[in-house]
């Protein structure tokens, strides 16, 4: 029997940040969104930045010398309890831009402390 060749699942999203700014991320990512701070291998800590996971999502931080975030480029993070999230995210200080351009979903967008877009959404539950 042959196994199946092909992709199976996002294994994390690699974000960039300046140098420097590794606390800065560790108040966004783990108090302000509520991931957790996971150890990276001893050779990739030398290299700085952080990695945060909740659930099976992980976002990796990478130090990027001449670093510039994108301006449209992002993860898209499912969350349950959007409103309420984007309270929490609010309460940290957070900006959190509501959009409601795609269809059977909320959403809104917020930018980390290094400028990085994130959008954030739930599935709105079917009419009925």
């Amino acid at each position: 029997m042959t196994a199946l060749v092909g992709l199976a699942a996002v294994d994390h999203v690699q974000l960039a940040a300046p140098p420097g700014s590794e606390d800065a991320l560790r108040a966004f990512y783990a108090d302000a969104l509520g991931m957790t701070e996971i150890p990276k291998p001893p050779v990739l800590a030398a290299r700085g930045g952080c990695w945060f996971a909740a659930g099976p999502v992980q976002l990796h931080l990478g130090i990027e010398q001449d670093f510039c975030p994108a301006k449209k480029a992002h993860p898209g993070l499912r969350v349950t309890g959007i409103v309420a999230y984007a309270a929490r995210l609010e309460a940290h200080g957070v900006r959190t831009d509501w959009d409601d351009d795609l269809l059977g979903h909320r959403r809104f967008y917020a930018h980390g402390p290094a400028g990085n877009r994130l959008e954030f959404l739930e599935p709105e539950p079917p009419a009925g």
